[in-house]
C-alpha cells in the first residue's frame, strides 16, 4: 500500500509562489534549466531528485542566493528582487542544508538575529535606547521565546547553539527562519543526519506550521517523510522537473521510478 500524502486546502485562491521558466547557468553548466513551479496557500509542496539534481540551486534563485540565469519569480503576485534581505523582507525564509546558526550565540539570540528583518528602530534610537525601541526589544525576547516554545525548544533558550543536540539545532534554525514572519518556509533536508524519532518530530512539526497559516517548500531524501506529509511533489532531474504530481502519482510513474526511487515506495 503507497504511503498517503496529506489532504490539499481546497480554495481556488491565487498560488502564494510562481516560478516561471527558472534557470540557472553556471559557465558550461545548467544546474536548473527552466523549472516551473507554484505553491498555494497553506500547501506543503516536496521537492526531490537525486544529488546534484538542481533542487538546493533551485532553492537558492528562489530565495535571491543566486541570481537565474532567466526566468521569473514571484510572492503573491509580486516579482521578487535577487537580494536574499529583500526577498525575506518580501515575506520568504529558508533553512540550509548544512546547519547555519552562530554557534557562539544562545538559542534566543539566534533567534532574535530573525527577528532583526521585523525591527523599525534606525541607529539612533538603538544608540538611545529610548521607550520605542525598549518596546520593540521586549516584543521582539517575547516573540523569540515564543517561537521557540514552538519548537519545542523554550528550555534551551540560554543554551549555546554549539551545545544543542543535532536535532535540537535543525529546530532551532526553523524557528529562527519563523522569526522573520514568513508567509512560504522552504526546508532544505531538515531530517538530514535525524533518528526516526527526531525525523517523525519534525514531521509533527511542519504539519504545525501548516497550522498556523504557512506554505512550504521542503528538499528531502527521505522518501517516506515525503510521501507522508506534502500534497505534492515534484521531481528534478539533471536540472529538469521530470514530473509533478499527488505523492501516489509520483511513485506509480514509470519515468519516476527509473530514474530515482527504483521502486514503489510501500507502506507496508
Amino acid at each position: 500500500m503507497s504511503v498517503s500524502a496529506s489532504s490539499a486546502p481546497t480554495a481556488a485562491t491565487p498560488p502564494v509562489l510562481e516560478a516561471r521558466g527558472v534557470t540557472k547557468v553556471f559557465g558550461g553548466l545548467t544546474a536548473v534549466d527552466g523549472v516551473d513551479l507554484e505553491v498555494g496557500e497553506r500547501e506543503i509542496v516536496g521537492l526531490i531528485g537525486p544529488n546534484g539534481a538542481g533542487k538546493t540551486t533551485f532553492f537558492n534563485c528562489l530565495t535571491g542566493m543566486e541570481t537565474p540565469t532567466s526566468g521569473r519569480i514571484s510572492y503573491r503576485g509580486r516579482t521578487l528582487s535577487g537580494k536574499p534581505h529583500r526577498v525575506t523582507e518580501s515575506g520568504l525564509a529558508r533553512t540550509f542544508q548544512n546547519i547555519r546558526l552562530f554557534p557562539n550565540m544562545t538559542a534566543l539570540e539566534n533567534v532574535l538575529v530573525g527577528r532583526h528583518c521585523r525591527t523599525s528602530q534606525g541607529v539612533l534610537s538603538a544608540l538611545g535606547r529610548g521607550p520605542r525601541y525598549r518596546r520593540e526589544e521586549a516584543d521582539g525576547r517575547a516573540r523569540a521565546h515564543e517561537l521557540l516554545q514552538f519548537v519545542g525548544m523554550d528550555r534551551h533558550a540560554e543554551t549555546l547553539a554549539r551545545n544543542l543536540p543535532y536535532g535540537d539545532q535543525r529546530r532551532l534554525e526553523i524557528a529562527r527562519a519563523l522569526a522573520t514572519d514568513p508567509g512560504l518556509l522552504l526546508l532544505d533536508e531538515p531530517t538530514a543526519g535525524m533518528n526516526p524519532q527526531e525525523t517523525a518530530s519534525a514531521m509533527q512539526l511542519v504539519r504545525r506550521i501548516r497550522e498556523q497559516g504557512l506554505a512550504i517548500v521542503v528538499i528531502e531524501h527521505d522518501m517516506r517523510f515525503i510521501f507522508s506529509l506534502c500534497d505534492r511533489v515534484a521531481v528534478l532531474v539533471q536540472g529538469q522537473k521530470l514530473v509533478e504530481g499527488t505523492a501516489t502519482e509520483v511513485q506509480q510513474d514509470p519515468r519516476v521510478v527509473e530514474a530515482y526511487l527504483g521502486k514503489p515506495v510501500d507502506g507496508g
